[in-house]
């Protein structure tokens, strides 16, 4: 080791040759906000020096900008779609040199296998995966999840070399209120990095919340929630994914004063808006476009997210970091030339210079065990005039509780087309328990047909709408016959589908054709009349019971405000 330093350091006083200079670029300094036309020597994978060096090789960069490698502070690979060596074919050309994220969506249904999983088959991509071990497993007990992860199993993981600490915890009605099982978790974690997740909460409950120990969120919808986090010491992740867009509304808050607190992320991004759009370059554009200054908005994907999560040698190109560097020639918009990971070209003009291992698929990656099911499994029955209704609010994962008046025919609830009022059904895919939790659905528009998915947060039930009883049992076993997936049907016939063969959330295709599939899928759902712009990421939220206002599980519907089942029919 010592010989190791002692070289590094004589690299860095130019006594040797450095192994690669970037000659003559524009440097993005992340410390001062400043862009300095400087050289940068890089040393076994290390970044020695900026000045003038000579020796070695070089790569000319003059007339472009040279930046940290970008970060991901709060990612799901799950909702990508993507194993975790296609993932890392994606984002590179965009930038992003490492990830930072939460496999609690895999963990709900295979447990600490699925987290197993996700490690493994991260393990040596030019990609870094980071891992935030999942809190909230089951996420609560309103629902039927795969499997759970006892204390006992994250412990048993803490030590792994790319744990940083403990997962968004989305439980914030037992952190506030002092349950033992979540205190006793975050007990355990109080020496790691812990994620918060904490949608509007505020005033003497967040107070509570953050005497916990908890530090970020990545849910603020509001500048007033905002403002008030940042004030109390909340990192603060502004998201702009694929459904959760964020940004805009919250970019009056970054400022020299706050740019330190604040990163962006993408939280759940879907495939087609990754091709197509991109990564965190994608977010700095629109920032940029909002007259952000884009080298604020580097810093906000680089060291400020470095510096949260304790990565004490990643986020600046400066004496002592790693060399994940990128080269750019633009900033507005963000235009990649290439990427350099630990001292090594990886992606350069469009070409890779990096091997991707690939994970084998086994055949016990997607569990279907789904007691036996027909069209009557979703017939409800009258039991009163009025409903409990979800009211969808397009481009938001939050939802509002309506009551209406129940369409029935020979007393039975049937859609209401006109209404916009349509079936909603999860139906319990993990135990064989039989639960099908029924309900009904404004706002989502579909005006013929079913759709259904087994990726429906977070316990990844198959979840179905549709206009009548039939279509919804079709496309439910469209999905449980892929073994997982996505699907689409009109009278009983299957329009579009995808497979997701690992643990029915992703698939080990490229992008390009799991992209393509869900393109499918989403031009079937406009043909069947739904407007939504991502209707099956829009239908995934509507089984997640810890974001406001009412949620549909296995077990039935849900008032998250109250945290409690209640009946359909009021």
């Amino acid at each position: 080791m010592n010989d190791v330093l002692k070289n590094r350091i004589r690299a860095a006083r130019g006594e040797i040759a450095p192994d690669l200079i970037l000659k003559g670029g524009s440097v993005i300094n992340v410390f001062t906000h400043e862009i300095l036309k400087t050289d940068v020597a890089i040393y076994d994978g290390v970044v020695v020096g900026t000045g003038s060096y000579a020796g070695g090789k070089y790569l000319d960069a003059t007339g472009l900008y040279i930046c940290p490698g970008f970060i991901d502070g709060h990612f799901h690979i799950e909702s990508t779609m993507l194993s975790t060596t296609e993932l890392a074919k994606a984002v590179l050309p965009y930038g992003t040199t490492a990830i930072v994220a939460d496999p609690h969506e895999i963990a709900n249904v295979m447990g600490r296998r699925g987290v197993d999983f996700i490690i493994k088959s991260s393990q040596g991509l030019p990609v870094d995966f980071y891992i935030m071990l999942p809190s909230c497993v089951p996420a609560t007990y309103l629902e039927t999840s795969g499997a759970a992860l006892s204390l006992a199993d994250i412990m048993s993981l803490k030590g792994e070399s790319r744990v940083l600490g403990l997962a968004e915890m989305m439980n914030y009605p037992g952190v506030i209120t002092g349950a033992d099982t979540v205190l006793e978790k975050i007990a355990s974690f109080s020496d790691m990095i812990m994620d918060g997740h904490a949608p509007l909460l505020s005033d003497k409950d967040l107070n509570a919340y953050l005497a916990a120990g908890l530090r970020s969120d990545h849910e603020c919808t509001e500048l007033s929630e905002v403002r008030e986090k940042i004030r109390l010491g909340m990192h603060i992740m502004i998201r702009e994914g694929t459904l959760a867009k964020n940004l805009r509304a919250l970019l009056p808050i970054v400022s020299t004063a706050t740019v330190g607190r604040c990163s962006f992320v993408t939280d759940d991004l879907h495939p087609h808006d990754l091709r197509d759009k991109g990564h965190l370059n994608h977010l700095i554009d629109l920032a940029t476009g909002e007259g952000v200054d884009p080298v604020l908005s580097i810093v906000m994907v680089t060291f400020s997210t470095a510096l949260f999560f304790g990565l004490r040698d990643l986020g600046a190109v400066a004496p002592g970091y790693r060399a994940d560097i990128l080269i750019l020639s633009s900033l507005s918009p963000v235009t990649v030339k290439t990427v350099i990971k630990n001292g090594r070209i990886i992606y350069d003009g469009g070409c890779f210079h990096a091997e991707f291992a690939k994970q084998p698929l086994t055949n016990h990656l997607s569990p279907m065990n789904i007691k036996t099911y027909g069209p009557n499994s979703f017939v409800i029955r009258k039991k009163g005039e009025f409903i409990r209704t979800i009211g969808l609010i397009p481009d938001q994962i939050i939802t509002k509780g309506y009551i209406r008046k129940a369409p029935l025919e020979d007393s039975v609830v049937v859609a209401d087309i006109e209404q916009d009022l349509i079936k909603i059904a999860v139906v319990e895919r993990h135990h064989g328990t039989g639960n099908i939790g029924l309900g009904m659905v404004q706002g989502f528009g579909l005006r013929e047909g079913a759709l259904a998915s087994s990726v429906a947060h977070d316990s990844h039930n198959i979840i179905s709408v549709g206009c009548n009883d039939g279509d919804i049992f079709g496309a439910v076993k469209a999905v449980e016959k892929m073994g997982g997936g996505l699907a689409a049907v009109k009278n009983g016939e299957v329009l579009s589908k995808l497979a997701l063969p690992i643990a029915g959330l992703m698939s080990d295709e490229p992008l390009g054709k799991v992209a393509h599939g869900w393109e499918e899928l989403t031009e079937t759902a406009r043909y069947l009349g739904c407007p939504l712009s991502e209707p099956f990421m829009a239908l995934s939220f509507l089984a997640l019971p810890v974001i406001p206002e009412l949620k549909i599980t296995d077990r039935g519907l849900v008032d998250v405000k109250e945290f409690r089942h209640v009946s359909l029919f009021v």
